[in-house]
């Protein structure tokens, strides 16, 4: 390597160092905001963190960065490590984002956000969506606006946003994926509602203190593996998981008086969030790329821990009598057996992060399909309630009641479009690398012994090891030895849901 790149190399590690200096105070600012802030000094935080983000785009913008970054790009097989030349590659797909987008312009979007977060709080508090909407078209147009300014936009503006969350994903191939899940789930959907098998629920909804809540949120991540001297939790709005820096990952929950499994679920799959940044290798941070893991890859690690062991006979065994102890009002008269199956029960529902592991991908259908309207203009802002709506009546056979429950219910759109598909992909991934884990040991029988040191380390070298460094083909090629499939998922959640509601052929 000459002398002349070695210090291109060194001088964008250099501003990097100082970029994500200030990117960790902006974390910890909108950890700060979604947790603990009052609500009327969210906006006035959410400033704050706008003026520091900028300052890390301003670091990115200078001249003396962008010529040394794609310098590195132009030698790149001349970098003697293989991680520098995905650092290479990296620098130049962010250049070429956002080559024609200013300082100004950056700022100006980071207020737009910020002041969307801030005003779907307020709606979904109320349940008007009136009070979100001017900040929904603004998000709109802004994200259509960073699309036009692209140095490598793609002919479709939904598909620049989608490979923005899973690098290669298109709309042609969302919508061929969708089709099949809708052919195969909404058929046996009706017949799992047309089951005579009776599924035991009452106990659901008694009730039980944050308190509680807390010891059993406590008791999952140590059971998972979650590292204390890492990471910790606490309570939101909306659950979600901050990878602050290498040694500090924080996860959160809400805590529901009438729904202990809520947050139950929130925080194993937050869990698996978490678990997932704080295995990466540290060679990624210090070259610089541990944020190069697609969404598709981080949610597939989250649902399979929040579904594939989750909700497993093996994993509500394992943790039935820790259960009784906590939830004594809820569970003094219920068996192992009626705890599986009411985790399980199939109920099409209003709530996607409540939502049954089987209906849970028409949610994320019914968000890609109006999102695609939305980000196309093939639909007024004003007009999305009652699409919304009418959508879930389609796929679901429920309809909204306000619009808390209804199009309020998930904060993402505050931030942009795209993310949605992921979960749904996220499930696929899993299905696929669960079957390649079970050829390896056996899997239920590990979850049944609380044996998550073994299951975490084939996840570390196996699923985690390199998601920084693949695309997400590559990546699941690597794991299972086969390019991406849905159906290994359709098959799991048709053998699964047609023994448990007992349904023939």
């Amino acid at each position: 390597m000459t002398k002349e790149l070695q210090e291109k190399l060194d001088f964008v590690k250099k501003t990097l160092h100082d970029v994500e200096s200030y990117s960790h105070a902006c974390s910890v600012l909108n950890f700060d905001q979604e947790t603990i802030c009052p609500a009327e000094g969210m906006e006035e935080q959410g400033e704050v963190n706008a003026f520091l983000s900028n300052k890390a785009f301003e670091l990115r913008k200078q001249h003396q960065f962008e010529e040394a970054a794609e310098y590195l790009y132009q030698h790149k097989n001349e970098l003697a490590d293989p991680l520098d030349r995905i650092l290479a590659d990296d620098l130049h797909r962010e250049y070429l984002k956002t080559k024609n987008i200013t300082p100004e312009m950056d700022h100006e979007f980071a207020l737009a956000y910020n002041r969307a977060f801030v005003n779907w709080v307020n709606a979904k508090q109320q349940s008007d969506y009136e009070l979100f909407a001017p900040s929904l078209k603004e998000v709109r147009d802004i994200e259509l606006k960073k699309i036009s300014l692209r140095g490598n936009r793609l002919p479709d503006a939904y598909d620049n946003l989608l490979d923005d969350y899973e690098r290669g994903m298109t709309t042609d191939n969302l919508d061929e994926i969708f089709d099949v899940c809708k052919k195969r789930l909404v058929p046996l959907l009706k017949k799992i509602t047309e089951s005579k098998k009776s599924i035991r629920t009452d106990f659901m909804s008694r009730t039980v203190t944050d308190e509680q809540q807390k010891r059993m949120a406590q008791y999952l991540l140590e059971t998972l593996g979650f590292d204390f001297r890492r990471g910790s939790f606490t309570t939101t709005e909306h659950p979600f998981t901050d990878g602050l820096g290498r040694n500090d990952v924080r996860v959160t929950t809400h805590y529901y008086p009438a729904m202990f499994s809520s947050s139950m679920f929130s925080i194993i799959h937050e869990c698996g969030h978490a678990l997932f940044e704080m295995y990466q290798p540290g060679e990624d941070w210090e070259h610089y790329i541990n944020g190069d893991k697609t969404m598709g890859m981080h949610e597939s690690v989250s649902r399979f821990y929040e579904n594939r062991i989750g909700r497993s006979k093996a994993f509500v065994d394992l943790i039935y009598d820790k259960t009784k102890q906590i939830f004594p009002e809820v569970m003094h008269d219920v068996s192992s057996r009626e705890l599986y199956e009411a985790l399980n029960v199939v109920r099409p529902s209003l709530i996607r992060t409540e939502a049954d592991e089987f209906t849970y991908t028409l949610h994320i259908i019914i968000r890609y399909e109006l999102e695609k309207l939305i980000v196309n203009g093939n639909a007024k802002i004003e007009d999305l309630p009652g699409l919304w709506n009418d959508t879930y009546e389609k796929y679901l056979g429920v309809r909204p009641q306000n619009d808390r429950e209804g199009i309020l219910q998930d904060v993402h759109w505050s931030s942009g479009f795209g993310y949605f598909s992921t979960y749904a992909l996220g499930n696929m991934y899993n299905a696929m690398y669960y079957e390649t884990m079970s050829r390896d040991f056996d899997v239920s029988q590990a979850v049944l012994n609380g044996d998550f040191s073994k299951i975490n380390g084939w996840m570390k070298d196996r699923v985690w090891k390199n998601a920084n460094r693949e695309t997400p083909k590559e990546w699941i090629r690597e794991i299972t030895g086969g390019d991406f499939n849905v159906e290994p998922y359709l098959d799991y959640l048709e053998k699964k849901y047609t023994a448990l509601y007992e349904i023939g052929e």
